[in-house]
């Protein structure tokens, strides 16, 4: 087992995160899942998959949890940072508590989870972060999602200085910008069909891709779209 690959995910109990950790775990990951809420699965009965109760609005959840995988596997060569929060409010509707809400969430738990596991991920010679930004984060595609744009564009920032932050150290960071993605987040916003939107599976095939990729091969930025928009 220590020879294998470990990964952290957070926000694995369904959706995105939960597709990332099943495409790994099916290729030879260990995986270690943060989970607000843990939630037992059949798939998580074997010896490579972890559980691990993880709040992104703990600012010590990060350090436990990295220990808790380090202590099981051994190392770290990725973090997912999915996890993430919408508020569907204007900045100008949204107050102090929506806005520090989103900070906390999809942004500064990302980079706690990637500085508690710095020294891992430097071990590892080829760390890799991936940190699920949105096209929310490069365009605003209207007032009700503007707040929720300034979180990920402050997420799409983050990967790129985690990026800078770990060159040296063989650490490649990936900001991930999908569109509508078939998760119970984008149902609530889209009167789109599941087969209308990219499937949590290929987003999950893509960013296994990523992850496999050498250091010689660095994607700063994966754009990811299920309709025609402008540039993306």
């Amino acid at each position: 087992m220590q020879q294998q690959r470990v990964a952290l995910i957070s926000g694995a109990n369904r959706g995105i995160g939960e597709a990332i950790a099943r495409q790994l775990a099916g290729n030879g990951w260990c995986v270690s899942l943060g989970m607000r809420t843990p939630a037992s699965a059949a798939w998580h009965a074997i010896d490579t998959v972890q559980v691990v109760a993880y709040d992104a609005t703990d600012a010590a959840a990060e350090a436990r949890w990295v220990a808790a995988a380090l202590e099981r596997f051994g190392r770290i060569d990725a973090v997912v940072a999915n996890a993430g929060l919408m508020i569907r409010k204007s900045v100008i509707e949204a107050d102090e508590a929506d806005m520090d809400a989103l900070l906390e969430v999809n942004v500064k738990a990302p980079r706690r989870l990637a500085a508690a596991a710095w020294n891992a991920l430097s071990a590892s010679g080829r760390g890799r972060l991936i940190i699920m930004a949105s096209l929310s984060g490069k365009r605003v595609k209207s007032a009700g999602s503007s707040l929720y744009s300034v979180s990920k564009f402050a997420a799409l920032g983050l990967a790129h200085g985690l990026r800078h932050s770990g060159w040296d150290l063989g650490i490649r960071a990936t900001a991930i910008c999908p569109g509508f993605v078939a998760t119970d987040m984008a149902r609530a916003l889209s009167t789109r069909g599941d087969s209308q939107m990219t499937a949590p599976a290929d987003l999950a095939l893509l960013i296994n891709t990523l992850l496999d990729l050498p250091n010689e091969a660095s994607v700063a930025e994966l754009n990811i779209n299920c309709q025609l928009d402008d540039s993306y």
